[in-house]
């Protein structure tokens, strides 16, 4: 068990904790709570040894093993992935070593009677049943599970770290950490740079490990599926709930509802005191009632309540501009880098207004397949975009293109119009941003509040097609509920690429999975995807869950095969007939498209040449102007009508 007495921390003239005590038992699943700036990567310092506290002390036993995962780290580049994971396993290959030297010296030993023999025989017993423990003579098997586990292809074994990004030597770093089988984790955002497999697969390790786990982290899903305790840090104190996230907010509320009761009726207790000192002060036979009344004030415990944000903010994007029925289409669509194949004659579509979520392990193709759509990749077959389509891009490198000499406030003024420019403080706000943060540099931002203020840039600008790839990594749980609300509003059609199952949970209307070099499609949302697999988790969708209800021959025939679509139940005159519809739909789509495009600028014309003729000459006009009008209504009618019954096929 580890103790916290009394912690007490000071930065400059900020007191971060006072006096916090509590303690982290045996099997303790522990979330840490609390908004951006609480303390909690601080806490996690502390209790790693990693930072002094101005006073009080943590205590942990003498053989007490931490594991400490922080948010950012220093990498070597001299040992290949293997072997910097192999790293975690000292303590076992510093034990197997003992054992190994035990061993020899007991063959060469024949005092079998005496007592330093029997010594040394049970201290060889102990070790060799603690390497058994630790896994013993197969670690190289357990550093596969762990590196496979944690996303890692066999073939990345030998290659250098150097060689990877930052994301995937986070990943090397937990897996050394779980290799050490530590008494205590302590992770800070450990899913920041995992894909939805990996932290399913974090989950399930974590969930069965037999020590503590504290973990900080913006992902809802998983802390409610690792931890069964939350500690709040609000104001420099703590509040310790024997449950999980979801849980914890439901008793936060009770306690705030409680608090502000407790509040009010003390302001309304000081208030009538207070009134009763100022109009007594000066008579003498109320004198004695007056002091004590002063006296009760000066003792009064006054109540504070929690720094909870209750506040509702409701963020929208702009109206979507009018556009086709489909609003991209990808056919026969194959991507390479160099010897590479990523994506291998895949087949798509997603029509307007629809929320469609790409998963899929990290490689696998999706943010490849969001540039290839914003025309940043080259590739083989055809991406088509959708009449009048209008693309707002959020890709990880997004924040690198703000202008560093910007504020954060210029940055969104520039780009904010209409109603919302006079919102943009509680905006910026909302994302974090408060007080003289808005007057910072771009330049002096760090990486994670760059994200978000290239976040709050896409919500100012109107388009009809998002593409978020990876949009929640540095956001926390409320930021990421206001955005999730903004999206699920948006009346546009939206692709997400995103790991962060609570947020995909109620928004994506469809999820498109990407593996083995192609894209197959699943109706419904994220956990309807895990259900209608009859999984769990999302590295199992290659196997059949377990042996007592094996899956029919034929439909281990199906999983094994990457199918585009299910196998249609139509005859085959019938899906001649639904293609020649589909067919004609298409070209009258597109007739009225190209009819629709040119009467607009048969408008935009006509508007200008009215704008600078003289009365006479507008008023000649105006029966052509109407004209045009007119068919353009009628174009825009048959577009909507025809769109609508493609969607319908």
């Amino acid at each position: 068990m580890i103790s916290i007495n009394q912690l007490t921390v000071d930065f400059g003239g900020f007191r971060l904790f006072e006096n916090i005590t509590y303690n982290i038992n045996e099997k303790d699943r522990l979330g840490l709570a609390g908004k951006n700036g609480a303390g909690k990567s601080t806490m996690l310092k502390i209790i790693a040894g990693l930072q002094l506290p101005t006073s009080g002390n943590v205590s942990i036993p003498k053989s007490y093993k931490i594991g400490y995962l922080p948010q950012h780290m220093k990498h070597e580049n001299t040992r290949t992935v293997f072997e910097e994971a192999e790293q975690g396993l000292k303590e076992l290959k510093t034990m197997q070593a003992q054992v190994e030297k035990m061993n020899e010296e007991l063959a060469s030993r024949t005092d079998y009677e005496s007592e330093d023999y029997m010594e040394f025989l049970q201290e060889l017993t102990d070790k060799t049943e603690r390497l058994s423990m630790m896994g013993g003579g197969n670690y190289q098997a357990e550093i596969e599970k762990t590196l496979m586990g944690l996303g890692f292809e066999r073939k990345d074994f030998d290659r250098n770290t150097g060689e990877f990004s930052g994301g995937w030597r986070m990943r090397i770093e937990l897996a050394k950490i779980l290799l050490s089988r530590p008494d205590i984790f302590l992770l800070d955002e450990p899913t920041n740079h995992l894909d939805i497999e990996s932290i399913q697969w974090l989950e399930d390790f974590l969930k069965t490990y037999s020590g503590a786990v504290v973990v900080i982290s913006h992902d809802r899903a998983f802390l409610d599926n690792v931890t069964n305790r939350t500690i709040e840090i609000v104001l420099g104190h703590i509040y310790d709930y024997k449950a999980n996230y979801t849980k914890y907010l439901e008793l936060r509320q009770e306690r705030f509802e409680q608090q502000m009761a407790a509040y009010k009726n003390q302001q309304k207790m000081i208030e009538d005191t207070e009134k009763f000192i100022e109009r007594f002060r000066y008579k003498a036979t109320k004198s004695v009632q007056v002091q004590s009344r002063i006296k009760q004030l000066d003792k009064l415990d006054r109540i504070e309540v929690d720094d909870f944000d209750t506040s509702a903010l409701n963020i929208k994007f702009p109206p979507a501009p009018h556009s086709g029925a489909i609003s991209v289409k990808g056919k026969a669509v194959s991507k390479s880098y160099g010897d590479l194949l990523v994506l291998d004659n895949v087949d798509f579509e997603i029509p307007r207004g629809e929320k469609v979520a790409f998963v899929g392990r990290n490689g696998e193709g999706k943010t490849t397949m969001a540039r290839m759509i914003m025309r940043e990749l080259d590739h083989k077959g055809e991406i088509t975009l959708g009449h009048n389509i209008k693309i707002g891009y959020f890709a990880q490198n997004q924040a690198d293109l703000l202008d560093p000499n910007d504020t954060v406030f210029d940055t969104v003024d520039r780009v904010a119009v209409g109603d919302i420019r006079t919102k943009l403080r509680d905006l910026l706000g909302a994302f974090m941003f408060s007080g003289e943060d808005i007057d910072k540099k771009v330049a002096v931002l760090s990486g994670g509040e760059k994200t978000r203020l290239a976040m709050v840039r896409l919500l100012l600008t109107p388009v009809n097609l998002l593409i978020l790839d990876e949009p929640t990594n540095h956001l926390d749980i409320r930021t990421k509920e206001i955005l999730k609300q903004a999206i699920k509003d948006f009346d546009g059609t939206a692709i997400i690429v995103s790991h962060d199952r609570e947020f995909l949970d109620g928004l994506a209307t469809r999820v498109l999975e990407f593996r083995n070099k192609k894209i197959k499609e699943h109706l419904g949302g994220i956990y309807e995807f895990l259900e209608d697999r009859r999984i769990e988790s999302l590295n199992e969708l290659n196997a059949v869950q377990g042996k007592k209800t094996p899956a029919p021959k034929a439909e281990q025939k199906t999983e094994q095969k990457p199918v585009e679509k299910a196998e249609s139940k139509l005859s085959f005159e019938q899906q001649k007939e639904l293609a020649r519809k589909k067919n004609k739909l298409e070209k009258q789509l597109k007739a009225a498209e190209e009819a629709i495009e040119s009467l607009e600028t048969q408008i935009a014309e006509l508007e200008e040449k009215m704008a600078n003729c003289t009365s006479s000459e507008a008023l000649a006009m105006t029966t052509q102007y109407m004209t045009v009008k007119e068919e353009l209504d009628k174009q825009m009618k048959i577009w909507e009508e025809v769109g609508e019954q493609l969607a319908e096929l």
